[in-house]
This record gives structure tokens, C-alpha cells and sequence, in this order.
């Protein structure tokens, strides 16, 4: 039985002090009215009205029963009430600042479909962790190793000219001692200037005999791409943000590398209902060639 439906009913036709009244206030059929307040009567195993009057007319049971109903009625609307306004509460989410302004218009789009309201902050990997820590935010993609994220956006090298192979060797890069070529540099965004990206990298670095300034760790991403531009040099980057560069893309030869993102949630605030009805939104904003990872983001500290 609907009980608040029931108490609505009840409530409704002894304030009108009739079934038709009564039942049109409380938006709702006068037959549905009848049969709510007799199943509750039924249910209480006592009359609610007296049958004897055209007018809806308490029985003692029925005085006794209505403050409560009155109760039941009210705590049921000021819930409803709530409801509506948390879900009219914006979600402030902390993105990467690699995201397209397309893409994260589309994110909040699709969001509204789900009757999630969200507000976007983007910002680097320091960045993001710094807003979520200060609840600036209640969520945020937070950068994490590719064994343990919920999406992952593979990365290559991308320069000014076809590398004419599949795969960009690093190797390729190292300078022999009689060269006479400028020295070809890797540059690395904010955005991968993390420790799951950039030790693996620099470790290779070392291995292949590369000098310690071919891999250079740049301000943003606009400064990276511009030595790109005027040098040999090559970025780090996903193949969508080369393609709007309009650099060609290949996949490093030697090593795999993937940024990593978790779905982090601020204090008691829950991102999972956000992951599971947006997941495939947020990939659609990390880039085409997103892969799916672990079926759930992590919560905050």
C-alpha cells in the first residue's frame, strides 16, 4: 500500500470535506481516492469517515488518526522538496585543461539529460588533487597509473613531419658524438608531468643514452608546441590533441605509456552515480581512443 499516497487522500477529503473536492485538491481521480483511504482503513482495521453523511465526516478513529496523517504528509512533501533542490545543485567537477571546449560542452549537455547539473573546472594534475583536497570541487579526474584507472588515454609523439614509420623509436633521437644536428628534444605537458608518465620515460631516456636535456618538462602546452613547431623537436601528447594541433602522431616504439584517470570524490560526497550515468561522456571528453578501465572511480581521502 501507498501509505503517503493513502495519508494524502485522507488528509485532502477531510480539509474539502468531500471525496470529489477532496480527491481534485489532492490531484488525483475521486475512485482513487475512495480506494486509497479504503485500503487504509483496511489496513488500520478501523473507519476513518462515517458512512451515514453526503459529507466526509471523521469517526472518532478518524480525529485521532489525522494530526498524524497531517505529519506523515508534510515530512513527505518537505522530502520531495529536498530532493528536487539537491538535484538542482550544481555538481562542480575538476577536469584535465586538456579537454576541448566541444567536448566539455557536450559532457554538460548529456549531463542535463540525466538531470545532473554540472559545473566545470579544469585545471593540471596538481591542480585538480589541490581543488578536490580544499573542496573546491566535489569530484575530479584525478591522474593515477593505467593498471588502476577508470579511463585511459594512450600517448604517443607527435612532430611537424611524417616519421615514415609505424612507431617512434626513441633510440632514433640519441646524437652520435660526430653530429652536427641540433639536439632533438621530447617535450612533456603539465598534463604528464606525473610520476607513473614521466619516471618511466626519463628512465628510458637513460637506458637509450639520450642526454639528460632531450626530455624537457614544459610550462604548458602551448609552449611545448611551439619549440614543436619551430624545431625537430617532438610532443608528448594523445592522438586527438595532435590532430587539433595538426602534428603528426606516432606510438613510441620502445615503451606504452597512458595517462590514467580515477573519478575521486570530495569528503562524503559520491561520484559513482556520476561515473556510472556520465562514464562514457567523460571518455568522449578525454579524447577519441579513450579506453575503459576499472569499473569505478576512488574516493578522497
Amino acid at each position: 500500500m501507498d501509505l503517503v499516497g493513502a495519508c494524502r487522500a485522507f488528509v485532502s477529503v477531510t480539509e474539502r470535506g468531500g471525496f470529489t473536492a477532496g480527491a481534485a485538491a489532492a490531484r488525483m481521480s475521486q475512485p482513487v481516492a475512495s480506494r486509497r483511504i479504503a485500503a487504509l482503513e483496511e489496513h488500520f482495521g478501523q473507519c476513518l469517515f462515517e458512512r451515514t453523511s453526503r459529507r466526509a465526516t471523521l469517526s472518532a478513529f478518524g480525529r485521532d488518526m489525522l494530526p498524524a496523517a497531517r505529519t506523515l504528509v508534510q515530512a513527505a512533501d518537505t522530502l520531495l522538496h529536498e530532493a528536487r533542490t539537491a538535484k538542482r545543485t550544481p555538481w562542480r567537477l575538476a577536469l584535465p585543461d586538456t579537454c576541448s571546449t566541444g567536448s566539455l560542452a557536450r559532457l554538460v549537455a548529456e549531463a542535463r539529460d540525466h538531470e545532473v547539473i554540472l559545473d566545470l573546472q579544469v585545471g593540471t594534475p596538481g591542480q585538480r588533487v589541490e581543488i578536490l583536497r580544499t573542496r573546491r570541487a566535489r569530484a575530479a579526474l584525478i591522474a593515477t597509473p593505467a593498471d588502476e584507472a577508470a579511463w585511459c588515454v594512450p600517448l604517443g609523439l607527435a612532430g611537424t613531419a611524417a616519421a615514415g614509420t609505424r612507431r617512434v623509436y626513441l633510440e632514433t633521437l640519441r646524437a652520435g658524438r660526430l653530429r652536427t644536428d641540433p639536439i632533438r628534444r621530447i617535450w612533456v605537458q603539465p598534463e604528464d608531468d606525473v610520476p607513473h608518465i614521466r619516471d618511466p620515460l626519463a628512465r628510458l631516456r637513460d637506458a637509450l643514452g639520450l642526454r639528460p636535456v632531450q626530455l624537457a618538462i614544459a610550462s604548458d602546452l602551448t609552449t611545448a608546441a611551439a619549440e614543436v613547431f619551430r624545431t625537430s623537436d617532438l610532443l608528448l601528447c594523445s592522438a586527438a590533441q595532435a590532430y587539433d594541433l595538426g602534428l603528426d602522431w606516432r606510438p613510441i616504439g620502445e615503451i606504452t605509456l597512458s595517462r590514467g584517470y580515477a573519478l575521486a570524490a570530495a569528503g562524503d560526497s559520491d561520484a559513482r552515480h556520476l561515473q556510472d550515468h556520465l562514464g562514457g561522456a567523460i571518455a568522449r571528453c578525454l579524447g577519441p581512443g579513450t579506453r575503459t578501465g576499472a569499473p569505478h572511480g576512488a574516493a578522497a581521502a
